[in-house]
This record gives C-alpha cells, structure tokens and sequence, in this order.
C-alpha cells in the first residue's frame, strides 16, 4: 500500500457505505462563509469540545471540525472528528502561505491549491496524495517570510501550512482517504506579525490580546489590516471551492484519478451562497 498513500488509504478504497466527507479545519473564521447555515452540535474527544457543524449535499453528507492551529491540535481534531462520523474521506483546509517569488510565478492571495504531495517539515515525512499538483510543506512554526524562503530552498515547496501533515497521518492511522485543499493568505515576501505567541496550548488564537498588541504597536497597523483583508479574500474562495466540491454529482471516489479537488477552485468571482441543505449554525465563536 506504500506510506500514506493519500488519494486512496487502507479500507477506504473498496467501503462504498462511507459517504461522508470531514472537512478539518484551524480556525471557524476560515470557512464561516461555508458553515454559517450547516447545524451544529458538541462532542468530546479526549477532555475537549468541539463544535461539529454538519450539512447534505446531493452527492452525501459533510462535517467540518476546527481544531485550532498547529500539529497537535489539527491531529486531535482529526482523531475526534473521524471517530464520531466515520468518514470516507477527510480534508485538511484553510490558509497558507506563497513560498515562491512573484518573478517565479508565485500563488497569488485568493488563490486555491490542492497538492500532490504534503511534506511534514518536522520529520520529513512526504504524503503523496495521487491528484493535484505542487508541494505544500507544513511548519510547527507560523512561517515568516525568511522562514517561508528557507523553506521554498529545502523542499521546493509551492506554499506552507502548519497542519495538513498532521491531518493526513492521523487518516492513514485510521484508514481513510486523505485530500488537502488550501487558499494563499499571505504572499512569499509578506513579513506576517509575531502570531506564534498568541496561540494557546489547545490550538486557540488570543484575539483579543493580539489585538491590544497590535493596537500598542502603530507599524504594525498597516501589516496586520492587510493581512485581514487577504484573510477575508482567502476564506471566499476556499469557501467556493469547497462548496463546488462537495455539491458535485460525482463524489471523490467516483473521480477520474487525476481529477482535481481544486478544479472549480480558482473562480474569478465567488458567489455568496454557500449553503448546504441542512440550516441551524447560529453564530461564530
């Protein structure tokens, strides 16, 4: 079967009785536009609530976790979410980071991404999906921009995250297919503010205490209402190509193999509806 072998992992190829797709994301406010009208409930995995929202679309039904940032977190969300559903198929997707150079072609804000292969920057470890194209690298740290250079240098990296590695070896774990979709939230040279201590040990970011440090801090108004208005610019279209995926006639198994979860990813305009059957999410924690 080969290590992570991610467009069809373990028993998932051949159980055709699994038909929902566990989308696993960091933050709510990464695809709010999607699940604002999905129903939500509570469950508990290993000492934590998680708010689950969930939705039918004609092809299945959907679920949509937020673990919070880093490894760790994305991993117990991927442990908690596949234990309560379990799911045919689960996505890492959410932001990340351009590595290459504008003079190299590099991704631009907005813009969707489905990688052929995911590469644990910790250890090494590569996931080679079967579908998509380019290297997304995922960093235990949030990637400034020498950062995102060394990177680009060490793995010919198109873009770089900080939990779809984690994400695909918890589904290979526990056999089930695994995809990653992410939309480019800050270009290679974007020098990003000092994020990483404003995340907490559950994986949670201290808005408001980021906020007050930005607030004490005036050069770094300009960085910080550019990167909410990409973030904001990023969230629709991730958003767009998960609603295009998840309301396709053909679910990921009934795919040509090199069909491409991004393949209606990268709309020039993004309609707002992106609403399942199911309603009931009420607000946005």
């Amino acid at each position: 079967m080969g290590r992570c072998a991610g467009r069809w992992i373990g028993s998932a190829q051949t159980d055709m009785s699994r038909t929902k797709t566990v989308i696993v994301a960091a933050m709510e406010r990464e695809v709010w536009p999607l699940v604002r009208n999905w129903k939500v409930r509570a469950i508990e995995h290993g000492g934590r609530r998680y708010r689950l929202f969930e939705s039918v679309f004609k092809n299945g039904d959907a679920a949509l976790i937020c673990g919070g940032i880093g490894a760790e977190a994305a991993r117990r969300a991927t442990e908690a979410v596949i234990r309560e559903v379990k799911p045919a198929r689960v996505i890492s997707a959410g932001f990340a980071g351009a590595l290459d150079s504008a003079s190299n072609g590099s991704l631009e804000i907005g813009q969707v991404l489905e990688p052929r292969t995911v590469i644990n920057a910790a250890d090494g470890v590569r996931i080679e999906i079967g579908s998509g194209e380019g290297i997304l690298v995922s960093s235990a740290i949030v990637a400034g921009k020498e950062q995102k250079a060394r990177l680009r240098k060490a793995y010919g990296a198109n873009a770089v995250d900080m939990e779809a590695a984690a994400v695909a070896q918890g589904a290979e774990a526990r056999g089930v297919e695994f995809g990653a979709l992410k939309a480019i939230s800050d270009s290679a040279d974007f020098s990003l503010p000092a994020m990483d201590r404003f995340v907490a040990n559950d994986g949670s970011f201290r808005s408001a205490s980021f906020a007050l440090h930005v607030a004490l801090r005036p050069w770094l108004w300009r960085t910080t209402i550019a990167l909410a208005r990409n973030s904001a610019k990023a969230s629709r279209a991730l958003c767009g190509a998960l609603v295009s995926y998840l309301g396709r006639e053909s679910l990921g198994r009934q795919m040509l193999p090199d069909e491409s979860l991004a393949t209606a990813g990268n709309p020039r305009e993004v309609g707002p509806e992106f609403v399942g059957a199911d309603t009931g999410a009420k607000g946005k924690q």
